[in-house]
């Protein structure tokens, strides 16, 4: 298994929305290396939900329900998406200021690659996010 980041402005598609959706998907990606990052996700595959712009914190874990297929919303069938439902909201969210401060965290792509909207996650980083959430 894999462990995946997202990102979505809460107003938007919040973590709440996906709850209620029950499973969506993760349409409008429309930068290569992100894209790339949905082709490689496999179903199962565990994915933190992170609220960016409002809020700037990882809030759940989703999962990958279906693996990539052409995005409904593009023109073309260069950019794919991949359908996610949600596995759990996390007991504690873990704010960007958090991760940026621990130093174990410091070559995350969420640190490294801010703007990418589709990003892995080592195995190493999951386990200290999991620590900073409560979750261990």
């Amino acid at each position: 298994m894999a462990y995946w980041l997202v990102k979505s402005e809460p107003f938007k598609y919040s973590w709440e929305q996906l709850v209620k959706d029950k499973q969506t998907f993760w349409d409008g990606v429309r930068n290569y290396a992100a894209r790339n990052n949905l082709k490689a996700m496999k179903k199962g595959d565990e994915v933190l939900f992170y609220h960016s712009n409002e809020g700037l914190e990882i809030v759940g874990i989703a999962k990958v329900a279906k693996e990539h297929y052409p995005d409904p919303t593009a023109d073309d069938d260069t950019w794919v998406v991949v359908d996610l439902k949600p596995y759990r909201k996390l007991k504690l969210p873990v704010g960007l200021i958090q991760i940026k401060a621990d130093k174990r965290l410091a070559d995350m792509a969420l640190v490294k690659l801010g703007r990418l909207s589709v990003q892995p996650v080592t195995e190493k980083e999951w386990k200290i996010i999991m620590e900073m959430a409560g979750e261990q």
